[in-house]
Parts: structure tokens; C-alpha cells; sequence
């Protein structure tokens, strides 16, 4: 694999969990209306749908460059960083349970990425 390619992945999957993180603070800043429309033009929630297309547009270009059964389990990442950025950042409650669950998700990604 290339380091342009490694890097196209890397950048597209932390967009991602980051878009994760920024929807999730969006949606709690525009809680208790419960109106969609409260929801959609919150920024920060623009910001979180902006942030899933540029990383959609990079995975394109991950796809036209790599096969999918080598560049999905990266994937699994994802699962890791929104994991540490709920802890780290929204100050969330991961138990070692849902820590071991993740890392399992990443290992099972790990091993196909490797076959």
C-alpha cells in the first residue's frame, strides 16, 4: 500500500468519527425542540454533514485506487476513534466492556484487512 493511499484512509475515516463528534454536540445544542428543521440547520450539524462529505469524497477516491476488501476493514478504526472521542471529548461513560467490544471490532477488522 502507498503512504498516499494509507494516508487517504487515515483522513477519510477520521473525518468520519469526527463528523460523529461534531453531529452528536449539534444535536444536544439543538435538544428539546424536537424539530427536525431545529436539528438541520443547527452548524454544527451542517458542520458534522459537511465534514461525512468530504471524507465520502476521499473514500471515493480510496476506492478508485485500492480493492474493497483491503481498504473496508480500515474501517474498524472509525469504531476506535469515536470510542476516544466520546471519552475524551464528550466526557462519555466507556466501560471495559465497550472498550474490549471495540477492540474487537478493530482486531476482526485487522485479520480480513490481512487475509
Amino acid at each position: 500500500m502507498s503512504p498516499l493511499l494509507f494516508l487517504l484512509i487515515i483522513v477519510s475515516v477520521s473525518l468520519s468519527a469526527a463528523a460523529q463528534l461534531v453531529l452528536k454536540i449539534g444535536v444536544g445544542r439543538a435538544q428539546g425542540s424536537g424539530d427536525l428543521l431545529a436539528y438541520l440547520f443547527q452548524p454544527l450539524v451542517i458542520g458534522g454533514l459537511a465534514l461525512y462529505g468530504i471524507g465520502a469524497i476521499l473514500w471515493l477516491s480510496v476506492l478508485a485506487r485500492a480493492p474493497l476488501s483491503m481498504a473496508y476493514p480500515f474501517v474498524g478504526l472509525g469504531f476506535i476513534l469515536t470510542m476516544v472521542f466520546g471519552l475524551v471529548i464528550l466526557g462519555e461513560n466507556v466501560t471495559p466492556l465497550r472498550v474490549g467490544g471495540t477492540l474487537l471490532i478493530a482486531a476482526g477488522c485487522v485479520l480480513v484487512a490481512r487475509s
